[in-house]
């Protein structure tokens, strides 16, 4: 079996590309998790920022348009395939139908960034037959704002994470030397009064 932990880990490129596409495709590999990890990655040094972009935007560009294409493939009749019936219902698909023909566009602009709402949207545009060139762009744009929202919060985690760590460090060293000051006052302490108390019974 593919272990797609150990191929993030020697690949991370590749990984992350297949994350994403096989998270498209019904795997239990969310994207908004992914991209997070390649956010984190990239502020680990790990994988360069520009290749990492590149290799994410077309993993999920594709992932998206496997569903959309799925939609256009089988029609109406995805409605009556198993696998399909988890990701949208009869009574669901009717509901976003009526506001598709009118808002179209607008609902992949804005519901692509909704988890579990996304994958619906990319059905019901393929089953609709939304023109494909259409559909790839209004997904590129909104694709965009995914990946600078969720990467962000991935490369802002892991800097703070390096932040947290340093600054952790520095905090040991402090303690480190008011424990040794403490401990050298706490022994002088004892020695004064240790003569003091040999002074005092001496007279």
């Amino acid at each position: 079996m593919l272990d797609i932990s150990a191929l993030t880990e020697h690949f991370p490129y590749l990984g992350l590309f297949l994350l994403l596409v096989f998270g498209g495709i019904g795997l239990p590999f969310p994207e908004d998790t992914t991209l997070i990890l390649a956010g984190f990655l990239i502020s680990q040094r790990i994988i360069l920022a520009l290749p990492a972009l590149i290799v994410v935007y077309t993993g999920a560009l594709i992932a998206d348009m496997l569903i959309f294409f799925a939609g256009r493939k089988y029609g109406r009749r995805i409605l009556d395939l198993p696998r399909f019936q988890k990701i949208i219902s009869v009574g669901r698909f009717q509901t976003m139908e009526k506001r598709f023909k009118t808002y179209g566009t607008i609902l992949i602009l804005a519901g692509r960034h909704v988890v579990g709402l996304r994958a619906q949207l990319f059905l019901v545009a393929g089953v609709l037959k939304m023109p494909v060139l259409k559909f790839v762009l209004t997904d590129a744009i909104s694709l965009s704002l995914t990946l600078a929202v969720m990467m962000g919060a991935g490369y802002m985690g892991g800097n703070s994470l390096q932040i947290l760590t340093r600054d952790i460090t520095r905090v040991e060293h402090v303690l480190i030397v008011l424990a040794v000051l403490t401990l050298v006052i706490v022994l002088l302490f004892l020695s004064f009064r240790s003569r003091k108390n040999i002074s005092g019974n001496d007279h």
